[in-house]
Protein backbone atom coordinates (compact mmCIF):
# COMPACT_ATOMS: atom_id res chain seq x y z
CA UNK A 1 0.00 0.00 0.00
CA UNK A 2 1.35 3.40 -1.01
CA UNK A 3 0.22 6.51 0.87
CA UNK A 4 1.17 9.97 -0.36
CA UNK A 5 1.61 12.58 2.37
CA UNK A 6 1.60 16.32 1.74
CA UNK A 7 2.32 19.09 4.22
CA UNK A 8 0.48 22.29 3.41
CA UNK A 9 3.25 24.38 4.96
CA UNK A 10 6.40 25.63 3.30
CA UNK A 11 8.07 26.56 6.61
CA UNK A 12 11.37 24.81 7.29
CA UNK A 13 10.34 24.18 10.92
CA UNK A 14 6.75 23.22 10.12
CA UNK A 15 4.87 21.18 12.73
CA UNK A 16 2.71 19.83 9.90
CA UNK A 17 5.74 18.52 8.04
CA UNK A 18 7.08 16.93 11.22
CA UNK A 19 3.76 15.10 11.68
CA UNK A 20 3.88 13.52 8.22
CA UNK A 21 7.54 12.66 8.73
CA UNK A 22 6.53 10.95 11.98
CA UNK A 23 3.72 9.20 10.10
CA UNK A 24 6.33 7.66 7.80
CA UNK A 25 8.31 6.52 10.84
CA UNK A 26 5.36 4.75 12.48
CA UNK A 27 4.01 3.13 9.32
CA UNK A 28 3.93 -0.67 9.33
CA UNK A 29 6.08 -2.57 6.82
CA UNK A 30 3.15 -3.10 4.41
CA UNK A 31 2.45 0.64 4.11
CA UNK A 32 4.87 2.95 2.34
CA UNK A 33 4.40 6.61 3.22
CA UNK A 34 5.84 8.82 0.48
CA UNK A 35 6.28 12.46 1.45
CA UNK A 36 5.76 14.81 -1.48
CA UNK A 37 7.79 17.98 -1.04
CA UNK A 38 6.96 19.79 -4.29
CA UNK A 39 4.28 22.14 -2.96
CA UNK A 40 6.50 25.22 -3.27
CA UNK A 41 7.32 24.34 -6.89
CA UNK A 42 3.74 24.60 -8.11
CA UNK A 43 2.88 27.66 -10.20
CA UNK A 44 -0.16 29.73 -9.28
CA UNK A 45 -3.25 27.99 -10.58
CA UNK A 46 -4.37 29.29 -13.95
CA UNK A 47 -7.03 27.36 -15.90
CA UNK A 48 -5.39 28.56 -19.13
CA UNK A 49 -2.25 26.63 -18.17
CA UNK A 50 -4.19 23.46 -17.37
CA UNK A 51 -4.14 22.17 -20.91
CA UNK A 52 -2.83 19.07 -22.67
CA UNK A 53 0.67 20.05 -21.52
CA UNK A 54 0.47 21.48 -17.98
CA UNK A 55 3.65 22.60 -16.19
CA UNK A 56 6.07 19.83 -15.15
CA UNK A 57 5.43 20.36 -11.43
CA UNK A 58 1.72 19.76 -12.00
CA UNK A 59 2.42 16.59 -13.97
CA UNK A 60 4.59 15.37 -11.07
CA UNK A 61 1.86 16.06 -8.50
CA UNK A 62 -0.79 14.33 -10.59
CA UNK A 63 1.52 11.39 -11.23
CA UNK A 64 2.15 10.97 -7.50
CA UNK A 65 -1.59 11.12 -6.81
CA UNK A 66 -2.19 8.49 -9.49
CA UNK A 67 0.39 6.17 -7.92
CA UNK A 68 -1.02 6.34 -4.39
CA UNK A 69 -3.69 4.26 -2.69
CA UNK A 70 -4.48 7.08 -0.28
CA UNK A 71 -3.54 10.67 0.48
CA UNK A 72 -2.68 12.34 3.79
CA UNK A 73 -2.90 16.12 3.98
CA UNK A 74 -1.49 17.88 7.03
CA UNK A 75 -1.95 21.60 6.56
CA UNK A 76 -2.01 24.67 8.77
CA UNK A 77 -4.82 27.17 9.02
CA UNK A 78 -4.03 30.75 7.98
CA UNK A 79 -6.42 33.64 8.68
CA UNK A 80 -9.27 31.17 9.40
CA UNK A 81 -8.78 29.40 6.10
CA UNK A 82 -6.92 26.77 4.12
CA UNK A 83 -3.28 27.70 3.57
CA UNK A 84 -2.90 29.29 0.12
CA UNK A 85 -0.22 26.85 -1.02
CA UNK A 86 -2.44 23.88 -0.18
CA UNK A 87 -5.49 25.38 -1.86
CA UNK A 88 -3.37 26.08 -4.93
CA UNK A 89 -2.36 22.40 -5.11
CA UNK A 90 -5.99 21.31 -4.75
CA UNK A 91 -7.04 23.71 -7.51
CA UNK A 92 -4.52 22.03 -9.84
CA UNK A 93 -6.09 18.65 -9.00
CA UNK A 94 -9.71 19.63 -9.71
CA UNK A 95 -9.56 18.61 -13.39
CA UNK A 96 -7.19 15.73 -12.68
CA UNK A 97 -8.44 12.28 -13.57
CA UNK A 98 -5.99 10.86 -11.03
CA UNK A 99 -7.63 12.42 -7.96
CA UNK A 100 -11.30 11.41 -8.15
CA UNK A 101 -12.14 8.71 -5.61
CA UNK A 102 -8.85 9.05 -3.72
CA UNK A 103 -9.24 8.25 0.00
CA UNK A 104 -7.98 11.22 2.04
CA UNK A 105 -6.92 11.63 5.66
CA UNK A 106 -6.75 15.09 7.20
CA UNK A 107 -4.22 15.46 10.00
CA UNK A 108 -3.90 18.66 11.93
CA UNK A 109 -1.11 19.92 14.19
CA UNK A 110 -3.13 22.62 15.94
CA UNK A 111 -6.18 22.14 18.19
CA UNK A 112 -7.08 25.81 17.67
CA UNK A 113 -7.52 25.27 13.94
CA UNK A 114 -11.26 25.08 13.49
CA UNK A 115 -12.02 26.70 10.14
CA UNK A 116 -9.56 25.23 7.63
CA UNK A 117 -10.45 21.57 8.19
CA UNK A 118 -14.16 21.97 7.29
CA UNK A 119 -13.17 24.12 4.30
CA UNK A 120 -10.66 21.50 3.15
CA UNK A 121 -13.23 18.74 3.63
CA UNK A 122 -15.76 20.66 1.51
CA UNK A 123 -13.22 21.29 -1.27
CA UNK A 124 -12.10 17.66 -1.31
CA UNK A 125 -15.70 16.43 -1.39
CA UNK A 126 -16.54 18.70 -4.34
CA UNK A 127 -13.43 17.29 -6.07
CA UNK A 128 -14.79 13.72 -5.56
CA UNK A 129 -12.19 12.86 -2.94
CA UNK A 130 -13.19 10.41 -0.22
CA UNK A 131 -12.46 12.02 3.16
CA UNK A 132 -12.08 9.14 5.60
CA UNK A 133 -13.41 10.20 9.01
CA UNK A 134 -11.58 7.38 10.82
CA UNK A 135 -8.31 8.75 9.43
CA UNK A 136 -8.79 12.40 10.42
CA UNK A 137 -7.05 13.44 13.61
CA UNK A 138 -5.59 16.43 15.45
CA UNK A 139 -2.24 15.83 17.11
CA UNK A 140 -1.04 18.99 18.85
CA UNK A 141 2.72 19.18 19.08
CA UNK A 142 3.91 20.27 22.51
CA UNK A 143 5.07 23.81 21.94
CA UNK A 144 5.57 22.93 18.29
CA UNK A 145 9.19 21.96 18.92
CA UNK A 146 9.08 18.15 18.85
CA UNK A 147 11.05 16.43 16.11
CA UNK A 148 9.48 13.77 13.90
CA UNK A 149 11.43 11.11 15.81
CA UNK A 150 10.14 12.44 19.14
CA UNK A 151 6.58 12.36 17.84
CA UNK A 152 7.07 8.82 16.54
CA UNK A 153 8.36 7.62 19.91
CA UNK A 154 5.67 9.40 21.96
CA UNK A 155 3.22 6.57 22.78
CA UNK A 156 0.05 8.68 22.56
CA UNK A 157 1.00 10.58 19.42
CA UNK A 158 2.37 7.51 17.64
CA UNK A 159 -0.82 5.58 18.44
CA UNK A 160 -2.98 8.38 17.01
CA UNK A 161 -0.88 8.53 13.84
CA UNK A 162 -0.98 4.74 13.43
CA UNK A 163 -4.74 4.71 13.97
CA UNK A 164 -5.21 7.40 11.30
CA UNK A 165 -2.96 5.48 8.91
CA UNK A 166 -4.77 2.21 9.65
CA UNK A 167 -8.14 3.88 9.05
CA UNK A 168 -6.98 5.27 5.71
CA UNK A 169 -5.39 1.97 4.64
CA UNK A 170 -8.49 -0.05 5.62
CA UNK A 171 -10.72 2.29 3.64
CA UNK A 172 -8.39 2.17 0.62
CA UNK A 173 -8.30 -1.65 0.71
CA UNK A 174 -12.09 -1.88 0.86
CA UNK A 175 -12.47 0.66 -1.94
CA UNK A 176 -10.01 -1.27 -4.07
CA UNK A 177 -11.82 -4.56 -3.43
CA UNK A 178 -15.20 -2.98 -4.25
CA UNK A 179 -13.90 -1.47 -7.50
CA UNK A 180 -12.71 -4.91 -8.65
CA UNK A 181 -15.98 -6.62 -7.77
Amino acid sequence: MRILAISGSLRAASANTRLIEALALVAPADIEVVIWRGLGDLPHFNPDSDSDAPPAAILELRSQIGLCDGLVICSPEYAHGVAGTMKNALDWLVASLEFAGTPVALINASPSSEFAQPQMRETLTVMSGEVVDAACVTIPLQGGKMTAAEVATNPDMAAKLRAALDGLADYARKASTNSRA
